[in-house]
């Protein structure tokens, strides 16, 4: 009869997980705020590229989900110190819960084309935008279902457009950090 392989978190692995979940509550809360409807400027998704590209996609993606979980049962890891099902719920929650579909994408497109470099950027690109395509429809579902709707070139440029660059920025920063402590966290 053949062993059944089971793939178990070690120690060290869920540690690496809840430290990369600290650390995105952390950048959540470092931020620059500015008035509705625009999306506030944060350092979260630096975060969550460096928990993909650090932990890889399984790993990285439990910390994501680690971090969605706290925040949804009101631990206050959200901007602004906030947490709870209302944040989730609310006009920019859709972004918060993109970053779980960016973590899926990264663990599938690693998982099928391999941990290279190339591919880890591209997972990162290509993850960042779905997350800012499923967070611009549900800020465009929310803004209509309460009276308000809003276009989808003023959604884009309150929630998009303005993080484009940052977060290029943000995801080069999270690849020479992941760099330098891969060997740290393999």
């Amino acid at each position: 009869m053949p062993e059944k392989t089971v793939s178990r978190l070690r120690t060290k692995d869920l540690t690496l997980v809840a430290l990369f979940t600290a650390l995105m509550a952390v950048c959540a809360w470092i931020s620059i705020p500015v008035p509705p409807p625009f999306v506030q400027f944060t350092m979260q998704t630096f975060a969550i590229f460096a928990a993909l590209l650090a932990l890889g996609g399984k790993r990285g993606t439990y910390a994501v989900t680690a971090y969605l979980l706290l925040g949804a049962v009101g631990a206050p890891v959200f901007s602004n110190f906030r947490g709870g099902l209302g944040v989730l719920l609310g006009t920019t929650g859709g972004y918060i819960l993109g970053f779980w579909v960016q973590a899926l994408l990264y663990w599938l497109m690693t998982a099928k084309l391999g941990e290279t470099l190339r591919v880890k950027i591209a997972a990162s690109v290509l993850g960042q935008v779905l997350c800012f395509a499923f967070g611009t429809v549900w800020y465009l579902a929310l803004y209509a279902q309460a009276g308000n709707p809003v276009g989808v070139m003023a959604a884009l440029s309150y929630c998009v457009f303005p993080f484009i660059i940052p977060d290029i920025i943000k995801l080069a920063l999270a690849v020479l950090v992941s760099r330098r402590i891969e060997k740290y966290v393999q």
